[in-house]
């Protein structure tokens, strides 16, 4: 028996459908609104890779682009003037190894935590404060690592320079920590609670639950977090400048002061050089390195995204 339909009814729903010019109108304003906000971050990008490209190519007419990469020196301010880019280099991936080191097990630790084990209330309390690193000013963290951590370092490891690598990666750890653990604890949340149960149900631990079902099944989620981790590290500035010392050593021995690129952007950076100068152009050939290298980093990312995309 076909139901009753109400006198009017279709009458209503007919007009709530029927064109509309001044719905229609609104429409393509909020469209083009958030048309022009996409395309404001897609213009930002290119106008900051076109900067970096014409100064650098300014830059690579005057420096052969062999010597950049190859030189073990990098001194652009002196009259023997170097340009070996590998320096700084070396210096960037060091205290961004280091930092990794800290902050991926104990951001994926912190992360496993809060979505398995942790109460609602705990993880409502303790998920805010730990995100609150993240809003600390990193000439904070800076200053820490170099009268707290540093001294501390100095009494275990005799001859420790009061600048140096490691104290700088060790703090770069700490602050990188929330990015890791919130991004990790927010996709572990996402995976379905049936999974869970299913791994309930065959007899699975709480941990072998959380190792062995939620985390492979989170994984897309948490390897973004770990490539956030990455350019957070690698694009870091005050605390190794503060920290770190600035001074251009080829070395991978952490406990030796080093200069990384962001360092030497803000040394530079200040004003005291003209513009057009060599020793000016040094920065953005310096910044386009540091570009291309968190592009290779965010392309992992975006790989490791879709190569282990979660199907529920």
């Amino acid at each position: 028996m076909a139901a009753v339909q109400p006198v009017g009814t279709g009458q209503v729903v007919a007009g709530r459908l029927a064109y509309s010019t001044r719905r229609h109108v609104g429409e393509r304003v909020i469209e083009f609104v958030l048309l022009a906000a996409a395309l404001v971050a897609v213009a930002t990008t290119v106008g900051i890779v076109f900067i970096l490209v014409k100064e650098s190519l300014s830059f690579f007419g005057r420096v052969p682009v062999w010597d950049f990469l190859t030189d073990t020196q990098w001194t652009p301010l002196f009259s023997d003037a170097h340009f070996g880019i590998v320096v700084l280099l070396t210096g960037t991936l060091v205290s961004s190894a280091i930092a990794l080191a800290v902050a991926i097990p104990l951001g994926t630790v912190i992360a496993i935590y809060l979505s398995e084990f942790a109460a609602e209330r705990v993880r409502e309390i303790w998920k805010p404060v730990l995100e609150l690193l993240a809003g600390v000013p990193t000439i904070i963290y800076g200053y820490f690592a170099l009268f707290f951590l540093t001294p501390i370092l100095q009494a275990l490891i005799p001859g420790l320079p009061g600048f140096n690598v490691l104290s700088a990666g060790l703090v770069m750890g700490i602050m990188i920590v929330p990015y890791i653990s919130s991004i990790s604890e927010d996709a572990m949340r996402a995976v379905p609670m049936s999974l869970r149960e299913g791994s309930y149900a065959m007899g699975a631990t709480r941990l072998q639950t959380a190792l062995r079902v939620v985390v492979p099944a989170a994984f897309s989620g948490i390897a973004a977090a770990y490539i956030l981790g990455i350019s957070r590290a690698v694009g870091e500035t005050m605390i190794v400048a503060v920290a770190a010392g600035m001074q251009p050593n080829l070395t991978l021995d952490p406990t030796q002061p080093a200069a990384t690129i962001t360092a030497y952007i803000v040394q530079v950076a200040k004003g005291d050089l003209p513009v057009g100068s060599i020793g000016y152009q040094t920065i953005f050939a310096a910044g386009l390195t540091l570009f291309l290298v968190t592009l290779v980093f965010n392309l992992a990312g975006f790989w490791l995204k879709r190569r282990f995309r979660e199907v529920y």
